[in-house]
């Protein structure tokens, strides 16, 4: 069941996915689908420079994953895996039986797991600045705050995290604006400022799950070998559609060397790699993202 609702950013809708939680999303068009997938810190709104440059001919799809933005968060989850549940089950919602997947950042994570979990919805991974398939862990930090070799050992001890988490979860608490306005510009937005900048921030400011979205990340890993927080479930050999992976020459979330690692790890995967850009194209490189994901899926812009 579907309802919608009006805000001043952009108008959304709502899903009952049947799990007890209700997903938001925003839906234009008619046609082939485009399923689109934010990372962490964020929402669909970020994804709005991608989805208003999509032609017609599309139906374009950008879920608020659970947890984040005006989606519900009635249940915690534990990884990667749940969250892409949560999308297969939008897209049946929805009556979405095949799609071409865009994943940024944590998004292109919850891709790869979608595409393996469910391949005959995924017709190909487009994944912008996407999470390595062997996780992105968090670690214990020295008394000087520099990261030590040690992985946490549950979600209470990550959640203090003096360094990525905590500073977060305080500034969400008391709605902190401009902390995250400057940790966007040293992260996300190290060469150009998306307009209306407080947007974006009033999106990161509703997230709920960080602490679960950054262990099921340090916990993610498809590759046949162990990282530092578990052994590896080798599900990445069972991708078997068409993939691309963009990486940005200044991304400083998702260094270019995690992207090879995906690259290197699916058969036939290609990479396109984007100079002056950080961990989002859709601010720094928004016209040549929208024409290389219409190449990808078969249209020339």
């Amino acid at each position: 069941m579907t309802s919608a609702s009006t805000s001043a950013a952009c108008r959304k809708q709502y899903v009952d996915i049947g799990t007890g939680e209700k997903l938001a999303y925003l839906d234009k068009g008619d046609g082939d689908v485009i399923l689109l997938l934010h990372g962490n810190m964020s929402s669909s709104l970020h994804l709005l420079p991608l989805f208003n440059r999509l032609p017609g001919g599309f139906r374009v799809i950008a879920p608020d994953l659970r947890g984040f933005g005006d989606s519900t968060y009635n249940n915690r989850f534990d990884s990667i895996g749940e969250l892409a549940r949560d999308v297969k089950a939008l897209a049946d919602a929805l009556g979405v039986v095949s799609a071409h997947v865009v994943g940024w950042s944590a998004g292109g994570g919850v891709a790869l797991a979608l595409a393996a979990e469910y391949p005959g919805l995924v017709r190909g991974v487009f994944s912008v600045e996407g999470a390595s398939h062997r996780g992105y862990p968090l670690y214990k930090k020295n008394a000087d705050n520099t990261s030590s070799a040690e992985p946490y050992g549950s979600k209470d001890a990550l959640a203090l995290d003096p360094v990525a988490v905590a500073p977060c979860l305080a500034a969400t608490a008391t709605q902190n604006a401009a902390f995250y306005d400057y940790i966007c510009d040293l992260t996300l937005f190290p060469h150009n400022k998306p307009l209306p900048a407080e947007r974006y921030t009033g999106e990161i400011l509703k997230q709920r799950s960080l602490v679960d979205i950054d262990w099921a990340l340090a916990n993610f890993n498809m590759s046949s070998a162990p990282n530092a927080y578990r052994a590896g479930d080798g599900t990445v050999g069972r991708i078997k559609c068409p993939c691309v992976f963009t990486s940005g020459d200044t991304d400083y979330v998702v260094p270019p060397q995690m992207v090879a690692e995906n690259v290197a790890a699916i058969a036939g995967a290609r990479l396109i790699e984007y100079q002056r850009c950080g961990h989002s194209p859709f601010v720094d490189c928004p016209d040549r993202l929208t024409a290389d994901l219409l190449n990808f899926v078969g249209r020339k812009k």
